[in-house]
């Protein structure tokens, strides 16, 4: 990682939003691949939810960089936007349970800048609702976004909705955030699990470009 893209995670972790600004600016107009800008905030944000763990960082903390987040992504998704036609759609959304939406806005800025059609639900968001916005739309994968781990375990009743409504093998369900653990895939019955942006949208490309039937759960 460049000296700039040091700095940049730096100033995110110390919540620094002016040098957050500036660092993202001057890394565009140098033509750093927006990717690798994208990488280096979310190492930041990976930092600031590690020094939220350990008691260091509080609340305010959690939210202030949150926020810088958003702001720094604002800025980038013009230079991430691609061309050509839709690759998908995706019904995103927070799990019920759970208020936090840092993860769910950067992966949606990912998949929009990628090409895919998103359908934001928004947080707290009930399994029903995953499905039948699914089904309504006629998406074939569903995003679910989960910090808490006492929420994650919801992640499991889309699944059983998707099931209740013959849909299962026509939806693949992948859940990210920092409650993830790949344990889960065989638990709840999804199709992925992942902590990392980048990652889950590589993912779901994946699946885009397979356009195969999602397998049956465990």
């Amino acid at each position: 990682m460049s000296d700039l893209l040091v700095a940049l995670r730096a100033a995110l972790v110390e919540m620094d939003i002016n040098g957050v600004i500036d660092l993202v600016r001057k890394a565009l107009s140098l033509s750093f691949d927006p990717m690798k800008i994208v990488e280096s905030l979310r190492s930041g944000m990976d930092e600031v939810g590690r020094r939220f763990e350990s008691g260091e960082y509080f609340i305010s903390e959690l939210v202030m960089s949150g926020e810088i987040m958003k702001r720094a992504l604002e800025i980038l998704k013009p230079y991430l936007r691609t061309e050509g036609g839709s690759k998908g759609k995706i019904i995103l959304g927070t799990i019920i349970g759970d208020l936090h939406d840092i993860g769910k806005e950067i992966i949606k800025t990912l998949l929009i800048s990628a090409g895919f059609e998103v359908y934001d639900l928004g947080v707290d968001v009930p399994p029903e609702k995953f499905v039948e916005k699914a089904r309504e739309v006629g998406a074939r994968i569903i995003g679910i976004s989960a910090l808490l781990s006492t929420s994650i375990v919801n992640s499991a009743e889309v699944v059983k909705k998707l099931r209740e409504e013959g849909i299962r093998d026509k939806v693949k369900v992948i859940v990210g955030g920092a409650a993830a653990r790949s344990w889960m895939i065989e638990e709840y019955g999804v199709d992925a699990i992942v902590n990392d942006a980048v990652k889950g949208l590589e993912i779901i490309r994946g699946w885009a470009e397979e356009n195969e039937p999602a397998r049956e759960g465990s």
